[in-house]
């Protein structure tokens, strides 16, 4: 059996690499536009887009002139927010009229809803008549809602219908989706009453009715349901696609998997940002202004934690005087209990993200974490109280250091899992404001406890 051997030029493996990207940049200096072509076209859509990211400001306008008449849609949607707006608007109408067309509903949608109001303009202008108003429909609905994430193309059929109907109706339509996973069956009112997978569908005799081929994962989610409700929703039973109904029940559109896991995946990088102390919608083509405003605002909250750490070690100035070991041991103790703090809370905020961590069972993962903080209080606190004792020949140093490690772990796993728990309580995303807390709790207890129990013991 003969395979298809690929062009030359198309590297099914590695698409995009350094190498191709500067001979990219060559093309466009030298203004070699069929070079470029022959560069570009074997590309995905995904790594042409990757390109157009890595490149300066001006050779991306550069080649926008030279190549704009073949940047389509897919590439547009593929590129990151703070680049598609420029890049919009060196387009001529004509191509970005054509790139628009090529795209399903949802993706015309994320593409527009962060544009100003005259790109926004430009793109609806652009489309058919029945396409903008579908568009403009779902950008009624709130931000992050399932009327947001939806698409309208879809297949819809009669409930009463036999997989011959069916098939013959998908066979000689012209307007179906490029892909589709469900044939969804709907009451004459346009109520969603089941979906059929296109699997069972063909395999089916063409007598059997389409009733009695249903799947029992059938969910539906309302257009004012959060996205973020419905990716759950999605990961939890294992959908691969959802009709979306209006406030009357009636079928809206439909949203699929790749559109679902696309929200985990943003919501997990936000999580990951938050907790670091940056902004959510930063990125590296920023500017240096920019990434400063984004960062400077959870640096400050942890000057002041830090501060009030230091008002801790004050309170100690002359206990540490008096020991100067005091002062090189104190950064072990502060170490351990960040790390461990910063442990428990990432598992913390990510459970509740997940809803792993509910109000059933915080009370037993709670004991479980602050268990685990006291084994390894006890485990590393022995290990720095031999070291500290043979380090600087005082023995009681080592019983002070094993005593606040001790302590402080536990502050920091009770920290780190009540602290989330109670944010979320509040309606505050623990990803985002949980960090600065758990630190200056674990820095607080372990300062109190390590120069208290010195000056106690000690001096």
């Amino acid at each position: 059996m003969q395979t298809e051997t690929p062009p030359e030029n198309e590297d099914l493996s590695d698409g995009l690499d350094q190498e191709r990207i500067q001979s990219v940049i060559e093309a466009v200096d030298a203004q070699d536009a069929e070079q470029l072509s022959e560069l570009l076209e074997p590309l995905h859509a995904a790594d042409v887009a990757d390109l157009i990211e890595q490149i300066s400001p001006p050779e991306r306008m550069a080649l926008v002139e030279l190549w704009g008449e073949e940047i389509n849609g897919e590439i547009l949607s593929e590129l990151d927010e703070s680049i598609r707006e420029p890049l919009i608007e060196a387009l001529p109408a004509e191509v970005l009229a054509e790139a628009i067309r090529e795209l399903d509903s949802d993706d015309v949608v994320d593409l527009v809803e962060d544009l100003e109001h005259e790109q926004q303009s430009r793109i609806l202008e652009a489309l058919e008549a029945t396409d903008r108003i579908g568009v403009e429909s779902a950008l009624s609905y709130p931000e992050y809602s399932a009327g947001r994430l939806m698409q309208r193309e879809l297949v819809a059929l009669p409930e009463d219908w036999s997989v011959g109907q069916a098939i013959d109706y998908v066979r000689n339509n012209e307007e179906l989706p490029d892909q589709f996973y469900h044939v969804i069956l709907v009451s004459p009112a346009m109520k969603p009453a089941g979906y059929v997978a296109l699997g069972r569908l063909l395999s089916s005799r063409r007598d059997t009715a389409l009733s009695d081929l249903m799947e029992p994962s059938f969910r539906t989610v309302t257009v004012t349901d959060e996205e973020s409700e419905v990716a759950y929703l999605f990961n939890h039973y294992h959908l691969i696609s959802a009709p979306v109904v209006d406030e009357n029940g009636r079928l809206a559109g439909v949203i699929t998997i790749d559109d679902a896991m696309g929200v985990l995946d943003e919501e997990h990088e936000e999580d990951m940002l938050r907790m670091a102390g940056v902004d959510e919608d930063s990125s590296l083509t920023d500017t240096v202004f920019q990434t400063t405003k984004g960062r400077a605002l959870w640096l400050m909250v942890n000057l002041l934690t830090a501060i009030l750490a230091s008002m801790v070690i004050n309170l100690y100035a002359e206990t540490i005087d008096q020991m100067v070991a005091l002062a090189v041991l104190m950064p072990i103790v502060a170490s351990m209990g960040g790390n461990a703090g910063t442990q428990t809370m990432t598992v913390a905020v990510r459970a509740i993200a997940t809803r792993e961590l509910t109000p059933r069972n915080a009370i037993r993962v709670s004991w479980r974490e602050i268990t685990v903080g006291a084994i390894n209080g006890f485990g590393f606190g022995l290990i720095m109280a031999i070291i500290a004792a043979l380090w600087f020949g005082v023995p009681m140093l080592g019983a002070v250091i094993a005593l606040a490690m001790l302590f402080t772990l536990v502050a920091a796993a009770l920290g780190g899992i009540v602290i989330p728990i109670a944010l979320e309580r509040l309606n505050i995303d623990p990803a985002l404001a949980s960090g600065p807390f758990v630190t200056t709790i674990t820095d607080v207890v372990g300062f109190f406890a390590f120069l208290g129990l010195a000056s106690v013991l000690l001096l």
